[in-house]
């Protein structure tokens, strides 16, 4: 019985690693830049201190990256580009984006409010539950950090943060991008915004209830 669980795992990890993995073979061509500024193109990797500027036949999905983004992560985004939906409130969600953000994983973040946004999350794959996690086109509903390390490191994210200082994490978006300024988009996009402010005003709350308080010299409670 235990060889058969072992064996169902591993079967499961090969799976979600061919899953990662289509497409990823039509990269070809890499155009990146050396120490002294100078371009290179090629068809293998640049160099450790290389900064990838641009590579061609990969999925795309993973534009804006900025130039001085380490090769192993730049190649990661733009094979694997990570999606996070959101809503609020979720305490799954608010640690599921913080787990991506401790370990330096760049991924653009769409909240679900609306009709129109569930509309979507379920045509990416969403079964309606939230937090949900696409890497490239592997996707998991619900946050458990066993699952969305596995899905990482098969898609050769670096294990460990190495993100550039300058390096800005995208404002979330809705699911749904507004198509026009109807009544009810205007009232949807209303809700959506006061929404996620009274998230954010209650996260504030919570982690200035949970500073430790201090006191003048001398003070006595």
């Amino acid at each position: 019985m235990k060889r058969d669980i072992t064996t169902l795992r591993r079967g499961a990890f090969l799976g979600l690693a061919l899953l990662l993995c289509a497409g990823s073979a039509s990269a070809q061509m890499y155009k990146w830049t050396d120490a002294n500024g100078k371009t290179h193109f090629t068809d293998t990797p640049p160099p450790p201190s290389g900064k990838v500027a641009a590579v061609k036949g990969a999925i795309s999905g993973g534009g804006g990256i900025p130039s001085d983004m380490p090769y192993a992560l730049a190649t990661a985004m733009r094979n694997f580009p990570v999606t996070l939906y959101t809503t609020q409130p979720c305490g799954g969600c608010d640690t599921g984006r913080s787990f991506l953000r401790a370990r330096g994983i760049p991924f653009s973040e769409k909240t679900v409010i609306t009709a129109a946004d569930a509309e979507r999350l379920k045509a990416a794959g969403g079964n309606g539950n939230l937090p949900f996690l696409a890497v490239g086109n592997a996707k998991v509903t619900g946050f458990e950090e066993g699952s969305w390390d596995t899905m990482l490191n098969v898609a050769l994210y670096p294990a460990k943060k190495n993100l550039p200082a300058s390096y800005q994490y995208p404002a979330p978006v809705a699911a749904a991008p507004e198509a026009a300024k109807t009544p009810d988009a205007v009232r949807d996009d209303s809700a959506r915004r006061a929404a996620i402010a009274a998230a954010e005003a209650e996260q504030q709350a919570r982690q200035k209830a949970a500073a430790p308080q201090t006191a003048p010299p001398g003070f006595r409670f």
